[in-house]
Order: C-alpha cells, then structure tokens, then sequence
C-alpha cells in the first residue's frame, strides 16, 4: 500500500479552528452528501468539507446498463465534480485513497497518473476532524478462472462504454463477413440474474434490434441474436420478492432471453461461459454481474472493523465501531438490519439505502459540530422496482406511503422507477437545473438515432 511521505499533507484553505470533514467517495451516497453539507455549513463557514474521489465526473449507478445498450449517453447525464463543488460550497480533490492514520486523522491518497502514465497530482495525506467512507462496491468474481480476462464488469461508465463498444462492431463484423455466424457470433452472456443483468437483458433486447435497424440488413434479430441469463439459484431476481422474480422471469421468456438457472459457472473462456456439470453456453460477449464486495483495500485498514466482504462494520449511528470519528455508508458500511422484510441481518446494497444515509448524516454532522448526541439511522424499505426498458417496469412498493406492500406493474411502476434517479438529480440540484436538464435531453433524443451507434 502506497504512503505519502508524512510531510506531504494537503495545505488546507480551512481556516483555524474550522471543522473538517472529508467525504472519500464521490458516488450516489457520498456526492449527495458532499452537496448538501457544502450548502448548509461549507458556503455559511460553519465547515471544511471535501470530496476525495478518483474520478473526475459522477454517474448514477443504476443506468450503467443503459449505457452498455447504448439507450443513452453519458454526456447527457454526468455531473463534474469540480463544478459540482465550485456551485455547493466543498472542496473537490482528485485521487484514490490508499491509507489511513487513525492517530493522526490523516487519509492517504495515492498519485493520479493520465492515460500515458504522466503524473497528474502526487500522492499526499488530507487531515480531518470527521471522516466519511463512501466508496462503494465492485464486482466479486469469486475467483472464477477467466472472469478477468474474457468478462466485462458494468462497474463504471468506462466499462460500460467498453462493452457497447463491443457490441457494435460485433454487429458490423457480422453484417460485413461473408460467411455464416460463428456460434459465438452475436450471442451474449449475462452471469448473474440480479436487477443489473435482468435490467440488462431486457434493455439489450430492444437495443440490438434497433441498431440492426440502422442498415444491417444481413442480421435476423429473432433468428442471429441470442441472449443469456445465467443465475447460480434457482430463480432470478433472488434478493426480491418472488412475485416480482416470476413476473420478469414471464416478461424474458417473452421477449427470447434464454435464462438459465441451477447454472453456477466454473470458467469464462474467450468463446464462451463453462457451467458446472459440463454445459457451455457459447458468446462473443460476457457481462459479470453476479456478486459485489467492497474494495480490497478496507480490509484491515487502520484496525477498522471489516467482515467477509470487506464492507466496514458501523454501528446504528453508522459511526465504525472502533473510531467515533469515521463513518461509513453505502455499499462499503455493513448495516445491521432490524426492521419488517428483515433480510439476513443487513441492509442490502441499494441505492435507496446510500440515499438514506446521506439524508441522515447532513443532520447528524450539524448535531457533531455541535455537541449533541448523534441519533441512531434505521433504514425504510421503499419496496424494489425492476425496469424491463421499454417492454415494462415490475416491483412491489412498500412502507406508508402505500398502507403496506403493493404490487405495481406497467406505466405506474415505470414512473416511480423514472422518479428514483429524480430524486437524485434534485438531490444534487435542485429543482430548476433538474427540469430544465430534463428538458433539455427530451428534446435532444428527438434529434439523435434511438441508440448510440459509436
């Protein structure tokens, strides 16, 4: 693990005496977070606060498989940080933490090097009063041979650009050779039957037949294009109800989606994906999406806390059980989960839930900087929507806003599914530049091919 050498600590504009609080992780938790507290104590002067993150624009998670269809374009819905916080009164700092000194309160942040290896910023250390882990989750392959060579993770734009990338010269490939298809040709493998690679599924579906449409006559969709579901369990969508996993099920099997459960696979090969048992399912294709685990690097680090996943353990003020001073949240904090529709203990990965915890902690830090008690976070289930692209929307929605659990399906499901990322965008900014951002990209897709052809 890379250290900064200690002299190396970033000269801080805070001004003696100033609370400061450092947020490591710029995603859907930790960007919201950064916003809200910059209004209320960065720009009045009550606090420091600063955003360390890696990368230098935010995206929504959730519409990373968009992205891979090619249904929209990143451009259109990407935040810049350092704008971001030039509008919201914090401190954006690039680079990817790799340390942390406990007894210092000191997080160490290795160097930033561009696409040919030329230095960008040194590695230095930021000092803090309060510190907030929000650094997500990645992909766990557990290990299976070939993942990391021949597979494609959906875990950024970057990568999910990747994939579409791929996806159209495969068509092109296919369209321009002379001879039949190959079985791999056009064939996609999706490992992993959570929301992401049922979302995907459907999404690509409707995505493969409009680019055909564009020109390459030679492709039959219904007859040269094939898509995989694969999913170890014996249902898909095994974290939600299974009303909901029987309703997308239908919906896939509707549209031609092969899926395949009881399916664990042993290997990734470059043609293909090996099931145990001796299957193979041939693609020219593979998407990952089967497992997530925090970063390696929470493992062990400075004496915190960690479990299997290596998320951090936090407490119900979502405080590191063994430093007061740090928090976690999102998808590298382990929750304990007490409520109605428990499941194993914990509460699970989702968006809803980082959103929760960055409305939480903008009170919380303001009760910190004045001395009160911190009150205990406890997470509100809203229920799980599961986009089907243009073909439907299912899930079921739950707590008081609708007396219980109900069952939604179709345009009112695909509406509040639409109003989650909403709720994002207004948490970022606000209710104007949010409509008028809306707006703009509904005129602009009147204007552009239905998907992405480069």
């Amino acid at each position: 693990m890379h250290t900064p050498h200690p002299d190396q600590v970033y000269p801080s504009d805070a001004k003696p005496g100033m609370h400061r609080i450092v947020v490591v992780g710029g995603g859907a938790g930790g960007l919201e977070l950064v916003t809200r507290l910059g209004d209320r104590l960065g720009k009045r002067g009550r606090a420091h606060v600063t955003l360390v993150e890696k990368t230098r624009t935010h995206f929504w998670k959730p519409h990373l498989h968009e992205i891979a269809a090619g249904s929209i374009d990143v451009h259109d819905h990407a935040t810049n940080y350092l704008a971001q916080s030039h509008w919201h009164g914090f401190r954006y700092r690039t680079g990817a933490m790799v340390g942390l000194d406990r007894e210092r309160r000191l997080v160490h942040v290795g160097p930033v090097l561009d696409e040919d290896g030329q230095l960008v910023t040194p590695g230095y250390s930021r000092a803090y009063d309060t510190l907030v882990i929000a650094v997500g989750s990645q992909t766990n392959d557990f290990g299976t041979p070939g993942v990391a060579e021949h597979a494609i993770s959906l875990e950024t734009p970057e990568q999910a650009q990747r994939f579409h990338r791929r996806l159209v010269n495969a068509c092109l490939r296919a369209h321009m050779q002379p001879g039949p298809l190959r079985p791999p040709q056009l064939q996609v493998a999706i490992i992993g039957a959570g929301a992401t690679g049922v979302e995907l599924a459907a999404e690509l579906h409707k995505a493969t037949r409009t680019l055909v449409s564009y020109g390459l006559e030679r492709i039959d969709p219904e007859r040269d294009i094939r898509i995989h579901l694969i999913e170890a369990g014996p249902r898909i969508l095994p974290a939600l109800p299974e009303r909901v996993s029987g309703a997308a099920y239908r919906l896939l099997q509707g549209l031609g989606v092969q899926v395949h459960t009881h399916a664990k696979v042993s290997a990734v090969h470059a043609d293909g994906v090996q099931i145990e048992g001796g299957a193979f399912i041939p693609a020219e294709l593979v998407v990952w999406a089967a497992g997530v685990k925090a970063p390696p690097f929470l493992r062990d680090l400075a004496g915190l806390e960690t479990n299997r996943l290596n998320q951090l353990v936090v407490g119900p003020t979502l405080q590191t059980t063994r430093d007061a001073s740090i928090f976690a949240i999102g998808d590298c904090a382990a929750v304990a989960w007490d409520g109605p529709g428990a499941r194993a203990g914990q509460v699970p990965p989702r968006a809803q839930a980082a959103h929760q915890q960055a409305s939480h902690l903008v009170r919380q830090l303001q009760r910190r900087l004045r001395g009160a008690p911190l009150e205990p976070w406890r997470y509100r289930d809203f229920g799980s929507l599961v986009s089907l692209g243009h073909y439907s929307t299912v899930g079921n929605l739950m707590g008081s806003l609708v007396g219980g659990n109900l069952w939604v399906e179709g345009l009112f499901a695909r509406g509040m599914y639409l109003s989650l990322y909403k709720m994002h965008e207004l948490a970022l900014h606000g209710w104007w530049k949010t409509a008028l951002g809306s707006a703009a990209r509904l005129i602009t897709r009147r204007t552009e091919p239905r998907v992405k052809l480069h």
